[in-house]
């Protein structure tokens, strides 16, 4: 099934809706009390990763039932779905859940539409912050990104349109803050001069979308729900996403030698 450009929109509307949602209870757990799990591989995990899933996934599996959804959580509990097709979707309810866990503000709520491995559809809300990120694209170089304030009623005012800068010198990067490698570190020296922020989750994509940034390199393991959503909106504001091959960034990828479904191999990416 192919999904036209104005279905495009349509479904971003309603996916900008749930990742408000799925803020709600993310807030809420912030609110009070909260205990912190952790997975298999050691990475956190608490009732407001839990909560935003379960709010996001179901209003999905109603709204567009024929399409395979992908949730972090559920992949760790041993649910995904056994095909994926052309079409699937990307959900990362709370990433950044180090940031979340620290008291920081720097987490969001991620969801993409993945078609014929590209991720088209995206959006990224932050709900401490109060800005939702969104964008859609054709594949092909043809977009529209934009970001928007979100009002304590949950309502999504003062959008504007976003797109990449062209490059500076020096640069502004962004990197991981949470995750730093020695890979990273190693690539950062190399960019003499370059004004570096650290910052957490994917808004590090929304910001080189944005044309706040020119540059986001990452070197250690993401998985694909980290980078769909921010990675569609850069790529519908002008930007790009690369392994070190300089090949595009796909997504669905199974059955990797050494690696685990869904996982990502080392990036960079760019904005204009």
């Amino acid at each position: 099934m192919t999904i036209s450009t104005s279905n495009h929109l349509k479904m971003l509307d309603i996916l900008e809706r749930l990742a408000v949602l799925g803020g709600v209870e993310i807030l809420e757990v912030r609110a009070r009390h909260f205990t912190v799990g952790h997975k298999a591989d050691g990475s956190p995990v608490t009732e407001a990763d839990q909560r935003a899933e379960q709010v996001i996934v179901s209003g999905l599996s109603e709204h567009f039932p024929e399409i395979p959804v992908v949730a972090e959580e559920m992949v760790a509990a041993g649910v995904m779905p056994q095909t994926l097709g052309e079409q699937f979707f990307l959900v990362d309810a709370l990433d950044g859940t180090k940031e979340f866990c620290s008291g920081r503000d720097e987490f969001t709520v991620n969801i993409a539409l993945i078609h014929k491995s590209i991720p088209v559809l995206g959006v990224v809300y932050s709900p401490a912050l109060k800005v939702l990120y969104s964008g859609e694209h054709d594949g092909a170089g043809k977009g529209v990104a934009s970001r928007c304030v979100v009002s304590n009623a949950g309502k999504l005012v003062e959008r504007e349109m976003i797109e990449t800068r062209p490059s500076r010198d020096p640069q502004t990067i962004v990197a991981t803050r949470s995750h730093m490698t020695p890979e990273t570190k190693e690539y950062l020296e190399c960019c003499s001069g370059a004004d570096l922020r650290s910052i957490g989750s994917s808004l590090k994509f929304c910001l080189l979308a944005a044309g706040e940034a020119d540059l986001y390199p990452r070197f250690g393991t993401t998985m694909e729900w980290d980078t769909a959503a921010g990675d569609a909106i850069l790529r519908a504001a002008g930007g790009a996403t690369n392994t070190m091959d300089e090949l595009p960034l796909t997504y669905g990828k199974r059955g990797q030698a050494g690696m685990a479904d869904f996982q990502n191999p080392n990036f960079v990416s760019r904005g204009g």
